[in-house]
C-alpha cells in the first residue's frame, strides 16, 4: 500500500521552490545591471570594517548569506538618479524628505543581527528607500514593511515591484504600533531612532525571536532584543550609531 507524503514535505518543497524562484530574479535582474564589481568591492570594504570593529561588534565574521544579498540587491536602484554613480560607496545617501539609505556596513551588521532563516516572517519598520526590505527578503520567506512618509513608501513600494521583489508586502503607516495583523514576526528591525523600545514591537515578536533598533535622541545605540521561552525581553547594546528620528508615535515619552 502506498502511503500519503506526510504534509510538512510539500510544505518545504513548496519553500524551496519559492527561494529558487525568488534567487533566479534576484540573480537575473542584477546580472543585467552591469555593476556587479562595485557591490562586490563594496562588501570587501564591509568586511574589512567588521574586522577593524571586532571589539564592538564580536569576532565572528558577518553571515555569507547576508554578504550574498549585499551583493545581489542594486541599490543604485534605491537610490535618487543624481546619487547613482556613488550607490556602493560605504555612506548613507539622501533619498529625499529628510531621510536617507543607511550606510552599507550598518545595513549588513543589522542584518546579520536579526539572524533571519529562510523560513522567517520578517516586520521592518521604516521601508525608507526599499534597500533594506530587498536584502531582507533574499533572506526570508515573508518581509512585512512600514513607511510614514507616504511618498517615500510609494516609492519605495515601487521600486521593489519593479525589481521582482515579491515576497515584501508594503504599507503606508506608523510603525511604532508594529503591523499586529501579520503578527508574530521571527525578526524585526527599525531603521529611525525611537527614544525607547516601543512596546507593541517587543509584543509581536516571537519567542526566541529578535529585535534589532536604533535607541535614543542626541545620542543612540544599536540595541539587540531578545525574547525568551517565557516571554521575557533581554537587551543587548552594540554600538554607537547615528539614525533620523522615528516618526509618528515613536516620539511618545
Amino acid at each position: 500500500m502506498v502511503r500519503a507524503a506526510p504534509r510538512w514535505i510539500g510544505t518545504v518543497i513548496r519553500c524551496l521552490v519559492a527561494a529558487l524562484m525568488l534567487a533566479t530574479l534576484a540573480v537575473t535582474a542584477t546580472a543585467r545591471d552591469g555593476r556587479t564589481a562595485e557591490r562586490h568591492q563594496m562588501v570587501e570594504v564591509i568586511e574589512r570594517m567588521r574586522l577593524s570593529m571586532q571589539g564592538a561588534v564580536g569576532q565572528k565574521a558577518f553571515d555569507p548569506e547576508v554578504l550574498a544579498a549585499l551583493r545581489t540587491v542594486p541599490r543604485h536602484e534605491f537610490v535618487p538618479r543624481g546619487l547613482s554613480s556613488i550607490a556602493y560607496t560605504n555612506q548613507p545617501l539622501l533619498i529625499g524628505l529628510g531621510q536617507t539609505i543607511s550606510q552599507p556596513f550598518i545595513a549588513a551588521l543589522m542584518t546579520d543581527l536579526l539572524q533571519v532563516k529562510s523560513g522567517d516572517r520578517v516586520l521592518e519598520i521604516g521601508s525608507g528607500s526599499g534597500y533594506q526590505a530587498a536584502i531582507l527578503s533574499l533572506l526570508a520567506q515573508e518581509v512585512y514593511s512600514i513607511e510614514i512618509v507616504p511618498e517615500l513608501g510609494k516609492t519605495a513600494a515601487a521600486a521593489l515591484s519593479r525589481l521582482g521583489y515579491s515576497n515584501v508586502v508594503t504599507r503606508i503607516g506608523d510603525g511604532y504600533q508594529g503591523w499586529e495583523e501579520h503578527a508574530p514576526y521571527d525578526a524585526i528591525i527599525v531603521t529611525a531612532a525611537p527614544n525607547h523600545i516601543p512596546p507593541a514591537l517587543i509584543a509581536q515578536l516571537k519567542r526566541r525571536g529578535r529585535l534589532v533598533i536604533p535607541v535614543g535622541e542626541l545620542y543612540q545605540e544599536l540595541v539587540v532584543v531578545e525574547k525568551a521561552d517565557d516571554g521575557t525581553a533581554t537587551t543587548s547594546r552594540i554600538l554607537p550609531v547615528r539614525f533620523v528620528p522615528l516618526a509618528g508615535q515613536g516620539k511618545v515619552k
